[in-house]
């Protein structure tokens, strides 16, 4: 019995060890992004989906610490999940209710990248585990998988340039499937392109990507709370 205790202590320091480094990890990741208090930036906003013909569309973008998000473009809505995820890297960050379990290595675009998982302590969250790809070199996150309990499992790809200093992201690529993709009752997200409209349908079991190409960022200049409405 006792050579059975030795042997699940050194099973079991190796694992906490790793644990250890990817919390170190993941806070080094919530500083980084902390050195934003607020910032507006333009892009450009594509909208991939086979049923919906959309032109690309002029945006700014708004983000104030902790959790004001919001996107504003001439016609048409956008299609980002509630809350800005994807689009919006803070908000995966607001709370540290979570446990966070490694879950090895892989390469992005031949980047070597750390994959770290992180599973809500809270029972109402609405996200049920997100999975992180995090250059630890550089510490930005590439990718991140969420899957939540209103829209199913979505993907962002996120790309970095000249901002990744501070954690910003030169473009966001957010992959969803339309099937799981929570939409109101009865309708569907309608887009204005010249006189048509198109709408999607809920139970079409194919892919939507919503693409943000950043082309600058203004940061830490203050943006009012009434800015973002209610």
């Amino acid at each position: 019995m006792k050579h059975k205790g030795v042997v699940l202590f050194f099973l079991f320091v190796p694992f906490f060890l790793f644990a250890q480094n990817e919390t170190e990890l993941i806070k080094k990741i919530k500083s980084k992004l902390d050195q934003v208090n607020d910032y507006q930036a333009s892009g450009m906003l594509k909208i991939d989906v086979s049923f919906i013909k959309a032109p690309n569309s002029v945006i700014k973008v708004y983000y104030k610490k902790p959790d004001k998000f919001t996107i504003k473009k001439e016609g048409g809505i956008s299609i980002l999940p509630k809350g800005g995820f994807g689009a919006n890297l803070n908000s995966i960050f607001i709370t540290d209710k979570y446990t966070i379990v490694p879950a090895g290595e892989t390469t992005l675009n031949n980047v070597k990248v750390k994959i770290i998982k992180l599973l809500p302590l809270e029972e109402n969250s609405n996200v049920v585990i997100t999975t992180l790809y995090i250059d630890e070199k550089e510490l930005l996150v590439k990718k991140s998988v969420i899957t939540t309990k209103e829209n199913g499992t979505y993907q962002i790809e996120l790309a970095y340039g000249k901002y990744s200093n501070w954690g910003l992201p030169d473009t966001v690529v957010f992959v969803f499937n339309i099937k799981e993709y929570k939409l109101p009752k009865g309708v569907t997200v309608e887009y204005e392109s010249g006189d048509k409209k198109s709408k999607i349908n809920p139970d079409e079991n194919k892919k939507g990507k919503v693409e943000i190409s950043y082309s600058n960022y203004i940061i830490n200049k203050g943006i009012p709370d009434s800015f973002f409405g209610k």
